[in-house]
């Protein structure tokens, strides 16, 4: 293929280079000329992480092919300051902590640096407007906007110089004072390297076969064409693996390539390495798998039913795991009870969508330690399953975590680290693997999809008698954290509330389906959004203000949970009141079933739900009348 010759200026430096005519700018930028401040966060121009500056027009550089570089004037985000040195903007960015991870921050800062070249006075909703084509996964970015504030206000001297300037905590205590952090500089500067932003002398690239099925056994694999693909440095299976071959946070069952069966569609079936990530690529299109389809499952109360297809040996029933919590008697406090409430509540499959996908860097060093660098956020549990996995003394095992461009529990599992250790272990140079967007997030695990029937028994002044909660969620095909998420759905299933009855069972629940992991208060999210939207439907057949019957429920201290916890200090009663005070909610009942209440913004909460209601009469028989 012939080579484009590309002559540009690049951050004031004249550049000529050769260049691949299937590069997009961003390649060429970061590949050939080492400018890694602009980040590849989607491939496809919706992110603006890759964001920069081509004649002066703001442009995403994924989208840009590296021939429209021939003849401009590039500017990219490490060459806004000068001689070292922070813009204003930067300055800002730094002094407003609106750096957070800071994956997506060079390309905010240079999006930010576009909207004051085109206004200097431009208002905040403004700016919201011109920054509307970069995606932050992390500050909620009201202290970017802040932070572009703050610079147009300095440059335009309606602020002095000094706001940008560090405050020195008085006598020395960091304990309430706004500290910057040490990394800010780095990041909005575009200095700081992430994983896929490393590299090494000699370093190949890995590309991974993934499995197109959900459920198969593995009848065969033949990867001697690939290996024959000339550029091509190595390529590894299941079989190259030397120890015990099985990961996970809680249950070691997934290998670190499909071994014998596949699970789910996108598993990792083989790996190609090559000093060309083209050639890699085309490589696996040589290799030749042949599978048996087997039965699959999708649905987590299926995959619970006698006769359904078993993921796992260890668990014929296909539960990973369950966790049973028993207060009371359930049936008694429901028999006392005047207003009994059934309702089912489900949440869905959720990406996390961190704007960096997932990248490592293996080496073998010169005293033979295996050396994977990678945003791993459990680094020390990874160290001690690889060990095992590549039958290596921990003393020859050594993790390094780069900085996690967003992780919120999605990088807490070993998922691709193995891969790149068992490929520098096979060809003894180091071996870099960037997943795409689309990688990242059909094989990546995701929030647990859940579905809790729940079943509260309450007394006509809204106090709780009796709870039954059952919670199953899909954990996929393999274990990751589906038995800590499932221990924390059981532990705050019933929410701060005091029941002196209560029966709650969570279930984590092998599928074909992508597998679930950590994300974000995990297992609480589910519990605690059933709960609390229960409590409001309570509220409403009761009668009652959703303020109130939590205030009457509401544990205080010296309360004890139903996991047997004494709660010394518990702030249930002051977060309500900020809360009511803060929404500006108008405190009162509904005075009829027909009724909408609406608060001092004029926002109406729904009517009244019916579903599942049965009031029990003073015989003790059910009605299907509501609460007078």
């Amino acid at each position: 293929m012939p080579e484009l010759r590309i002559e540009a200026t690049v951050n004031g430096r004249k550049v000529a280079r050769a260049a691949k005519p299937h590069l997009r700018l961003l390649d060429f930028l970061r590949d050939d000329l080492g400018y890694t401040g602009a980040k590849e966060g989607c491939g496809a121009g919706e992110c603006g992480t890759c964001s920069v500056f081509v004649d002066g027009v703001l442009l995403k550089s994924c989208l840009v092919p590296v021939a429209k570089a021939q003849g401009t004037t590039i500017e990219t985000v490490e060459g806004l300051g000068h001689a070292g040195g922070l813009t204003v903007l930067q300055q800002a960015f730094h002094k407003a902590g609106a750096s957070q991870c800071g994956y997506c921050i060079p390309g905010m800062v240079m999006a930010a640096t576009a909207a004051l070249r085109a206004n200097p006075l431009a208002s905040r909703e403004e700016i919201k407007e011109r920054l509307g084509g970069n995606i932050c996964r992390c500050t909620g970015y009201q202290k970017i906007f802040d932070a572009v504030e703050l610079a147009r206000d300095v440059r335009n001297g309606r602020r002095p110089a000094s706001a940008l300037a560090e405050e020195d905590p008085v006598d020395g205590a960091f304990i309430g004072a706004s500290v910057r952090r040490l990394d800010a500089p780095s990041k909005v500067s575009g200095a700081l390297k992430y994983a896929g932003d490393m590299v090494m002398p000699h370093m190949l690239h890995l590309a991974v076969l993934r499995s197109p099925h959900a459920h198969a056994r593995i009848v065969s694999i033949d990867t001697s064409e690939a290996e024959a693909v000339s550029g091509v440095e190595g390529v590894i299976t299941a079989v190259d693996v030397p120890g015990i071959d099985g990961f996970g946070v809680f249950v070691h069952d997934q290998p670190i390539m499909a071994r014998g069966k596949v699970r789910y569609v996108g598993e990792q079936v083989a790996a190609v390495a090559s000093e060309d990530p083209l050639v890699a690529r085309r490589a696996l299109a040589r290799i030749k798998v042949v599978y048996e389809t087997l039965p699959a499952v999708f649905d987590a109360h299926e995959a619970m039913r006698p006769g359904a297809p078993v993921l796992h040996d260890y668990a014929p029933d296909n539960i990973v795991k369950h966790i049973p919590i028993r207060v009371g008697d359930v049936e008694k406090g429901f028999a006392e009870s005047d207003l009994i409430v059934e309702e089912i509540y489900s949440t869905q499959q959720v990406e996390h969508a961190y704007l960096e996908p997932e990248a490592g860097l293996a080496y073998v060093d010169h005293d033979g330690v295996v050396t994977i660098v990678s945003p791993s956020q459990n680094i020390t549990h990874h160290r001690h399953m690889l060990s095992r996995i590549i039958a290596q003394p921990i003393s020859k095992v050594r993790f390094i975590m780069s900085p996690v461009g967003g992780g919120f529990g999605g990088k807490e599992d070993m998922v691709y680290q193995g891969m790149l250790a068992l490929m520098a272990m096979k060809t003894r140079r180091p071996v870099r693997l960037v997943f795409t967007r689309e990688e990242s997030i059909i094989t990546t695990a995701k929030r647990h999809p859940s579905h809790t029937t729940y079943k509260m028994g309450l007394m006509r002044d809204g106090r709780i008698r009796a709870a039954a909660i059952k919670l199953v969620s899909d954990g996929g095909a393999y274990g990751m954290s589906t038995e800590g998420v499932m221990r924390k759905a059981a532990i705050l299933a019933a929410g701060p509330y005091s029941i002196p009855n209560v029966k709650i069972d969570t279930y984590g629940v092998y599928t074909n389906n992508t597998p679930s992991g950590a994300f974000r208060s995990f297992g609480a999210l589910q519990s605690q959004f059933a709960t609390e939207t229960h409590l409001d439907i309570c509220a409403e057949k009761l009668g009652l203000d959703p303020f109130a019957i939590r205030r009457i429920n509401a544990m205080r201290d010296g309360a004890v949970t139903h996991t047997k916890q004494t709660l010394k200090s518990v702030s249930m009663l002051r977060a309500l009141d900020a809360t009511e005070q803060v929404s500006r909610w108008e405190t009162g009942a509904p005075t009829s079933r027909g009724d909408v209440r609406r608060d001092l913004a004029g926002e109406g909460t729904r009517p009244p739900c019916t579903l599942g209601t049965r009031f029990a009469n003073s015989a003790g028989k059910d009605s299907e009348s509501e609460v007078a």
